[in-house]
């Protein structure tokens, strides 16, 4: 992999390694490239592009993925739902990176993976010249070996089911990071919103000590209204945060903008 490819692909998963705290932006509403940029000056390492929760296409998705490559942002995509051709293809649309919602066992676990990666973690056929690459024509060995280690599989651990089952699912090889949905488990134990709730907190305790044992990343997302939970869990150890989506942003700086003239 060349100097310039490197930085732009790998930097991401560099700093997690290295137990560096990565940021992500949410991706619902804005649909041109312009977004990669914003989200670089604004000082985010990551986007994911929600296909769970938005109307994006997957031509859009292409499109932000490619600017967000040539900018030094890492590209990632959720997809609604375990959907082998949908991940296969916002893959190949040039992201850097899959996020599962709702992923309850390790045999799920298993399949995204399969759906992910190349031999021999996975079952992934290949392109030829691939944006995140940089298009450059690489013998087939050696193209699945960059993209294996380039692509971040993420799954969502987001239910009862998910966080029984969380260190079968830690434990699937090719699985990168174990995100937490703060919101989804909330509400299905019927504390919706009461993000500072035990129930709450004993979910990144266990995910995180599933982490710890299996060598993953922990992930938080669901608390963008609770600064001081998102610190508490970086602290315990979560290296790649999902910190805001663009809409919330956006309602709230125009909304402080308008309160200067109230």
């Amino acid at each position: 992999m060349n100097k310039s490819s490197e930085h732009k692909a790998e930097s991401i998963k560099q700093k997690m390694q290295r137990g560096e705290t990565v940021f992500s932006m949410t991706v619902r509403l804005i649909r041109t490239v312009e977004i990669a940029g914003l989200a670089r000056a604004a000082g985010y390492d990551s986007i994911y592009m929600d296909l769970e929760h938005s109307a994006l296409s997957l031509e859009t998705v292409s499109q932000i993925s490619i600017a967000s490559l040539a900018t030094g942002i890492a590209p990632f995509v959720r997809v609604p739902t375990l959907d082998p051709a949908l991940i296969s293809r916002a893959l190949d649309a040039g992201a850097t990176g899959v996020i599962v919602p709702d992923v309850r066992s390790a045999d799920e676990a298993l399949a995204i993976v399969r759906a992910a990666k190349s031999h021999p973690l996975g079952e992934r056929s290949l392109l030829g010249a691939v944006p995140q690459l940089d298009y450059r024509a690489l013998p087939m060995a050696d193209a699945a070996a960059e993209l294996n280690a380039l692509i971040s599989v993420v799954v969502m651990i987001e239910s009862q089911a998910g966080l029984a089952a969380v260190d079968e699912i830690a434990a699937v090889p090719g699985v990168d990071i174990l995100l937490v949905g703060a919101n989804d488990i909330s509400f299905e134990h019927g504390v919706a919103g009461q993000y500072d709730h035990d129930v709450v907190h004993q979910a990144y305790l266990r995910t995180f000590d599933a982490c710890t044992r299996h060598g993953k990343i922990l992930g938080v997302g669901g608390l963008a209204s609770r600064p001081d939970l998102i610190r508490k869990y970086i602290d315990l150890g979560g290296r790649y945060v999902s910190l805001a989506g663009d809409l919330p942003l956006l309602l709230s700086a125009a909304k402080q903008k308008r309160s200067e003239f109230a």
